[in-house]
């Protein structure tokens, strides 16, 4: 922690992502596209073969391996940064791990797949673990209040940062992540932004992921090819509260916008 904030591209090979669904169906398209972030500045690329907008459907874990394993092969052959695989099932997320994945983000933390732990931990990766209540096909229906939304939030990554100790990953290799979007009102979303300084009590690494969801609509209207300027807005509050990683689609403009809100926080 601490030094500038580093920048994690996302690229979905997904069918039905919310925010790019369909555009990178094709192995060589994604390869092209994480290239082209890696050129424009990204630390990072998380790729994704599942949905996990609100509302979704799982898929096989044989679906999910035949929409990124040939994205991590051909990434890890022409990249130097690391790639992350954003996963929920420890089938993908080891053939990931062999085929030259560094990092696994899994919006669960554990909770979808009980061998996820055990199988990070002997590859010395890095692991992200994210607040979500209950799983993406019912996350946002219901009550969606929280009795204490810090508190709560805070105590459960604190649990999910204790089983990865206990089943052999070092705390060194864990980033945690707040969850935007992931059984959170819009009003929620943005009080975590604000609160994102009370994480730090977890000694751990934070990554944010703001990039063009609906809590930002709700502010500025627009789908989510129209949220860039929100996505900026956000992604800057986000760093001058405490974020030290932002996951984001449009790399060379978040990478401006972050490069200038890293030098207003240290001003």
């Amino acid at each position: 922690m601490g030094g500038r904030t580093l920048i994690m591209g996302v690229i979905n090979t997904t069918p039905d992502s919310f925010s790019d669904g369909g555009r990178f169906i094709s192995a060589g398209q994604a390869i092209d596209e994480g290239m082209r972030m890696a050129d424009e500045g990204a630390d990072m690329i998380d790729v994704g073969g599942e949905s996990t907008r609100p509302g979704s459907d799982p898929v096989s874990v044989e679906e999910e391996l035949r929409r990124v394993l040939p994205v991590v092969q051909g990434l890890a052959a022409r990249v130097s940064i690391p790639i992350s695989v954003d996963t929920m099932k420890a089938g993908v997320a080891r053939e990931s791990l062999d085929a030259g994945a560094e990092i696994i983000n899994d919006v669960s933390s554990f909770n979808y797949d009980p061998n996820m732990a055990k199988t990070i931990a002997p590859s010395g990766a890095g692991v992200v673990l994210m607040h979500m209540r209950g799983m993406p096909k019912v996350m946002q229906q219901g009550d969606l209040s929280y009795p204490s939304l810090i508190d709560d939030i805070t105590n459960y990554l604190q649990e999910k940062i204790d089983k990865a100790v206990s089943e052999g990953i070092e705390i060194s290799r864990i980033a945690v992540d707040p969850g935007i979007g992931f059984g959170k009102t819009s009003t929620d979303n943005m009080r975590l932004i604000r609160n994102l300084d009370r994480f730090e009590k977890l000694g751990r690494p934070i990554l944010i992921g703001v990039s063009r969801k609906a809590f930002i609509g709700q502010a500025t209207g627009g789908g989510p090819s129209e949220r860039i300027e929100g996505t900026a807005a956000a992604v800057t509050a986000s760093i001058l509260y405490g974020a030290h990683i932002v996951r984001v689609h449009d790399v060379s403009i978040m990478k401006k916008v972050v490069l200038m809100a890293d030098a207003i926080k240290r001003a």
